[in-house]
């Protein structure tokens, strides 16, 4: 019997905010609106999602000793995680500026603080949290060589989930413990490389899977979603919504995904209800404060 549903490992931020109107571009300066400060971060953000839907879910991460540090406990707490194993002081707490144009997409620069001492040793002491989770997820806004130590701290059946962003070459070793590894466009294309030969998502998808992964998923905006496997390539539909932010959608997607996989669907079942939770997420502004409960997601 595991404890969580789902462990989070990663990164914790305070999502610094401004609307505006464009982009500016080299040495461009542009007024933009009040500047909003959200709780944020990839690890944070999958944390919260899955426990508003549900989830028994708990986060290892490492925030600063300072406001924002608090600002990330509180978010974490009221959602109903488990901060057990989050870790506090060593570095400021993680910062990302975040613009939003007007048709709610976003560009966002990281500086990660604490996140980046999130180390190796951490993990390795955390193991306990391991061994009481179904499910364990994590990105790359942490250390390279910490998501290695996850990889080697799995309970023999729990089941391993990588968001690879941003994106940079990836161990054998991880890509072989994926199940899925999810990417969107952007993602993909890094991974792959020289082996991009193709601009069809499927065979993006399938060229990633014979990387090592046991599972792939291409995350493809308003266009849904593909799923590979040894059973073959699904496409997943989108639903239709009015979106107003996208920040922090793709890791309400990779939270309902990594959640339903522990409760027994199938990939494409667990990936077509991540689609419903991550438009949820887009009609509402900000990352945390946007994430659907179970009854709202599944009134879409």
């Amino acid at each position: 019997m595991y404890d969580y549903d789902l462990l989070v490992v990663g990164s914790a931020n305070a999502d610094l905010v401004i609307g505006v109107e464009r982009r500016p571009g080299a040495g461009e300066t542009v007024l933009g609106t009040d500047l909003a400060v959200h709780p944020g971060g990839k690890g944070a953000n999958q944390a919260v999602a899955a426990a508003r839907l549900g989830a028994r879910t708990a986060l290892l991460a490492r925030v600063g000793d300072d406001d924002y540090g608090r600002l990330l406990l509180d978010s974490q707490r009221a959602a109903g995680v488990d901060t057990v194993g989050v870790l506090v002081g060593g570095a400021p707490t993680g910062v990302a500026l975040i613009t939003v144009d007007p048709s709610g997409d976003n560009s966002i620069v990281v500086s990660p603080g604490a996140n980046g001492r999130l180390a190796p040793g951490d993990v390795s002491t955390a193991a306990s949290l391991f061994h009481a989770s179904r499910v364990v997820s994590t990105q790359l806004e942490i250390p390279l060589e910490t998501v290695v130590e996850v990889v080697r701290s799995l309970a023999p059946d729990s089941r391993f989930v990588l968001n690879p962003s941003p994106p940079r070459p990836l161990p054998p070793e991880v890509l072989a413990a994926c199940d899925p590894l999810i990417v969107n466009e952007h993602e993909a294309k890094v991974i792959l490389g020289d082996s991009c030969v193709s601009e069809r998502p499927e065979d993006w998808a399938r060229i990633l899977l014979a990387k090592g992964p046991r599972s792939v998923v291409v995350t493809l905006g308003a266009e849904g979603a593909l799923v590979a496997s040894s059973e073959g390539v699904t496409r997943v539909p989108s639903v239709k919504v009015d979106a107003v932010d996208t920040t922090g959608a793709g890791d309400a997607f990779t939270a309902a995904l990594a959640w339903r996989l522990g409760t027994g669907e199938s990939l494409t079942e667990a990936a077509a209800y991540a689609a419903r939770v991550g438009a949820a997420a887009v009609t509402k502004a900000g990352a945390q404060a946007s994430y659907p409960t179970a009854a709202q997601a599944e009134a879409l």
